[in-house]
């Protein structure tokens, strides 16, 4: 029975250097495909919101002048319009709601989504959510370490507010804890206060923080809580000679 040959010396190096040749191409498109994937994914869900109104608009033009104006049904013209009508909408938003018809108008339709009872539930929690991102939570700071899933590890959290133990008093944070690298689904914590460890991060780095899934991050951080050591004083300098 023949014994197989071995592989030749120079055909397995040929052999690992395409793997780590492939290995690093995809390492280094993974972060341009991920940014496309969430560029793609903001452009198609704010042009699409303006898309149908550009298309009415535009339609029929194209379709009387085919031959002038036929370029005006393409679906790539009418998505940028599309977004760049949006953002205008959504600047305009801004500028009328700091002033005072702007904010009559927004009275308004506030009313009118009290009536809706589904709506007044989602609309009313989402607006009280995005108040209590904007403003510090009394007492302790925003972005938060909390024990997460269990003991021994550290997710990073965002405080929304704290409560207090109607029977003992003792009080606790509600912690929102985003998952990476969509930072728009989480889970929500009630988590003792005295278990929460402080940061000193910013919303922002805490988001880069996330999104990036750990790659980007301060470079420091106080993973537990505990009493700030006392100051080491400095060796005393041996005599000189």
């Amino acid at each position: 029975m023949a014994t197989p040959r071995p592989v030749p010396l120079l055909r397995r190096l040929r052999s690992l250097r395409l793997k780590r040749y492939f290995l690093t191409g995809v390492l280094t498109l993974l972060p341009i495909w991920l940014t496309w994937v969430v560029f793609k994914f903001v452009f198609m869900l704010l042009s699409g919101i303006s898309k149908p109104w550009i298309a009415v608009a535009f339609d029929p033009i194209a379709q009387r002048f085919p031959m002038m104006l036929g370029w005006l049904a393409a679906d790539w013209l009418q998505s940028m319009l599309a977004l760049i009508a949006t953002l205008l909408f959504i600047y305009g938003v801004g500028w009328a709601t700091n002033r005072v018809v702007g904010q009559r108008l927004i009275e308004s339709i506030e009313l009118l989504i009290e009536r809706i009872p589904l709506v007044k539930t989602i609309y009313g929690g989402t607006k009280k959510l995005l108040d209590l991102m904007q403003t510090k939570p009394e007492g302790v700071q925003r972005v938060v370490l909390i024990e997460f899933p269990h003991r021994g590890m550290r997710a990073v959290g965002l405080v929304t507010r704290t409560l207090r133990d109607e029977r003992t008093g003792a009080q606790f944070a509600a912690v929102y804890v985003p998952t990476t690298p969509n930072p728009t689904s989480g889970y929500l914590e009630i988590v003792p206060l005295d278990r929460v460890t402080p940061t000193d991060w910013t919303m922002d780095q805490a988001m880069a923080f996330i999104i990036s899934g750990g790659a980007i991050s301060p470079d420091t951080v106080r993973y537990d809580e505990l009493p700030d050591l006392p100051a080491v004083p400095p060796a005393p300098e041996a005599p000189s000679g």
